[in-house]
């Protein structure tokens, strides 16, 4: 479903992202982790458009995306929310939820239209709401909501584009520890559905060992490991040069 081949990026003197090659299959959930500045994000941003890779290809579903824009990547079906929260500020939760569906559906953008002339298009826009269970605040503006519940949101609005691929970004960061099983349980049900694949940058490792099919590890913009959870986070080479502590807990 998603391949990087070589892929790579340059600032300067400095390769953030250094020949990257990896497959991602539909129906897995692959994590990405690795100590601060491994360039995590900067490959996320590289296979979602936000950033141009100086070498190397992005292909989706087989074909290359790598001189696409990030507004054509996702309507080829590439998903992604970022480490700090997307949204219309100024706009009410279902508002929110309800333009990425209109956009999904090619309905157009008119922010003033009649709500009923698109029934479908709402009902679809209250369900997402109340999956992410931010039902009773469909009506609040979404700069008003706490940080947690904007996470929330933020994911209801990746799911309303329906993507083949599922990038995740540190979803739980900054929630606290009532909030994380929401979001861990939206990634769950995605996952089960067996015909997406899913990208996740987390830095938790409990939270990698319960969720993911798949590890791999960057450490200065190179990948040094790629395996399936329990080999990776036992590997001496992985526990004490790129996780640390935290996988010597997680374990």
């Amino acid at each position: 479903m998603l391949e990087t081949r070589n892929l790579t990026v340059r600032f300067g003197g400095h390769v953030a992202v250094d020949h990257v090659s990896c497959a991602f299959q539909p129906g897995t959930l692959t994590a990405i982790v690795g100590p601060n500045g491994a360039g995590k994000t900067t490959y996320f941003n590289l296979i979602s458009g936000q950033l141009r890779a100086t070498e190397g290809q992005v292909l989706l579903g087989g074909h290359d995306i790598t001189a696409e824009p990030a507004s054509t990547r996702t309507h080829r079906g590439l998903g992604r929310a970022f480490q700090l929260t997307q949204l219309f500020p100024n706009l009410t939760v279902v508002e929110n939820v309800r333009l990425v569906v209109q956009s999904r559906r090619h309905e157009g953008l008119n922010l003033w239209s009649v709500w009923l002339d698109r029934k479908e298009t709402l009902a679809r826009a209250h369900e997402l709401v109340k999956q992410v269970q931010l039902g009773d605040k469909a009506d609040a503006i979404a700069s008003s909501l706490p940080h947690g519940d904007q996470r929330k949101l933020e994911v209801a609005m990746l799911m309303a584009l329906d993507p083949q691929v599922f990038m995740f970004d540190e979803p739980t960061a900054g929630m606290s520890v009532d909030e994380v099983p929401v979001i861990l349980d939206l990634i769950r049900m995605l996952k089960a559905r067996r015909d997406a694949t899913i990208l996740l940058v987390e830095h938790k490792m409990d939270v990698v060992r319960e969720l993911a099919d798949r590890i791999i590890v960057l450490h200065n913009g190179q990948l040094v490991a790629d395996g399936e959870p329990a080999t990776v986070i036992a590997s001496p080479v992985v526990q004490q040069a790129y996780l640390g502590m935290a996988a010597k807990e997680a374990a």
